[in-house]
C-alpha cells in the first residue's frame, strides 16, 4: 500500500486506486478522460488541508477538478466561478441535499466557491459532481 504522503514517491492512478479501495475512483478518472479528451496529472500538495498526492484534471489550461485520494473515499474539488454560478445554482434544487449544503456552507470568495466533495460510490451525488464539472468546463465541451 502507498503512503500518500510521501513525496519521494509519486504512484500510478493504479496504485492510487488501490488505495482508495473504490471502485468508482478509477471510473471517475476514466469518466473525466473520455468526456474531456484530457488527461490526468499527479502532483504532491504540501498545503496543510490537503497534504499528499492528488490528481489534477485540466483541459485547454482550463482546470476541471482535482481528486484528492482518502482510504475508502477520494475528494472531489470543483471550484465554481462566477461563469458557472447561475447555472450552478439553477441544478441546485434538484439536487441531493448533502450537496446543496456544501455549496451554501462553503464561503464565497473572490467571486469563486471551492466545493469539497467526498464521494465514496457511483450513484446519484457522483452524477450531480459530473455535471458541476460539465457546468465548469462550460460550452468548449460542445466543440470537442
Amino acid at each position: 500500500m502507498i503512503d500518500i504522503q510521501d513525496k519521494e514517491y509519486c504512484p500510478g492512478l493504479e496504485e492510487v486506486g488501490e488505495y482508495v479501495g473504490r471502485p468508482c475512483f478509477l471510473k471517475f478518472c476514466s469518466d473525466i478522460r473520455r468526456k474531456y479528451g484530457c488527461g490526468e496529472k499527479v502532483e504532491f500538495s504540501a498545503c496543510s488541508m490537503a497534504k499528499g498526492w492528488n490528481i489534477k484534471f485540466k483541459k485547454a489550461g482550463r482546470a476541471l477538478c482535482t481528486v484528492y485520494p482518502r482510504e475508502g473515499y477520494f475528494t472531489v474539488l470543483v471550484v465554481i466561478g462566477t461563469k458557472e454560478k447561475e447555472a450552478v445554482e439553477a441544478m441546485l434544487p434538484e439536487c441531493e441535499a448533502r450537496l446543496q449544503e456544501i455549496y451554501h456552507e462553503t464561503q464565497e470568495g473572490n467571486g469563486q466557491r471551492w466545493l469539497m466533495i467526498d464521494l465514496e460510490e457511483e450513484g446519484r451525488m457522483y452524477e450531480e459532481v459530473l455535471r458541476l464539472i460539465e457546468i465548469r468546463r462550460g460550452p468548449a465541451a460542445c466543440r470537442n
